[in-house]
């Protein structure tokens, strides 16, 4: 009781606002209003087999399934959102949004049998400027629902390469082509790997991560992200 009158006096003075829309968030809201929050757009991508996620990598690598939780539309609430967590170190709004992905995954027998969960790797020098990797992150809120063990040390960048930004999938798949590396591959072997990251395009990076996991002896590779611009 005591701790909510304190956020109740706390918030009259300093309101806490929507990343979304900026309204005045509501003492149950958190982060996001739930008016917003019902404007993203699911994809229900998860428990379906061959969904528009799956096909990208058709072709280019084995996934064993792939799913996204939302469409990312430009100027819309879900790129407000990523904004917010990559660019302005909201790591809260991080865990949240990682809670509604983990739940979602929850409710599939597709990846269920998971071992580990990788969040796609930030180079050294990046990490250092950001403070933290956004995708692990993510990570670190789906396992609040999807209880899997997380490994941030076992798959590496290690070339901090130019933004992905603006750039076609031949210059996204040269962008990254090798730039990650297995260093310990013990953990890894015979495993279901889950490769996480905020947002699918091309899906370029996370082909570049994959392919170096499935060359592991065992290692199967499925893919989660919180968004994705294909439909």
């Amino acid at each position: 009781m005591t701790t909510k009158m304190f956020n109740d006096f706390f918030d009259l003075f300093f309101p806490r606002t929507c990343r979304c829309c900026g309204s005045t968030l509501l003492s149950s809201e958190n982060q996001v209003c739930i008016n917003c929050l019902l404007h993203l757009s699911l994809t229900n991508f998860v428990d379906l087999v061959n969904n528009p996620v799956e096909k990208i990598f058709w072709g280019r690598c084995k996934i064993e399934a792939a799913t996204a939780l939302f469409y990312f539309r430009k100027k819309g609430n879900i790129q407000k959102i990523l904004h917010e967590i990559k660019y302005k170190s909201n790591i809260k709004l991080a865990h949240q949004m990682g809670n509604l992905l983990g739940i979602d995954l929850k409710k599939s027998n597709r990846f269920a049998d998971v071992d580990i969960i990788i969040p796609v790797p930030l180079h050294p020098k990046k990490m250092r400027k950001r403070g933290y990797n956004q995708s692990e992150e993510i990570a670190k809120g789906m396992v609040e629902y999807f209880p899997k063990v997380i490994n941030t040390s076992c798959l590496v960048r290690k070339v901090d390469n130019k933004t992905q930004t603006r750039k076609g999938r031949i210059e996204r798949w040269n962008n990254v082509a090798d730039i990650f590396s297995v260093v310990d591959p013990e953990p890894l072997k015979g495993k279901h790997i889950l490769l996480v990251d905020d947002v699918l395009t091309t899906g370029s990076t996370l082909e570049a991560c994959a392919s170096k996991l499935i060359a592991l002896e065992g290692v199967r590779v499925s893919v989660a992200t919180l968004s994705s611009v294909v439909e």
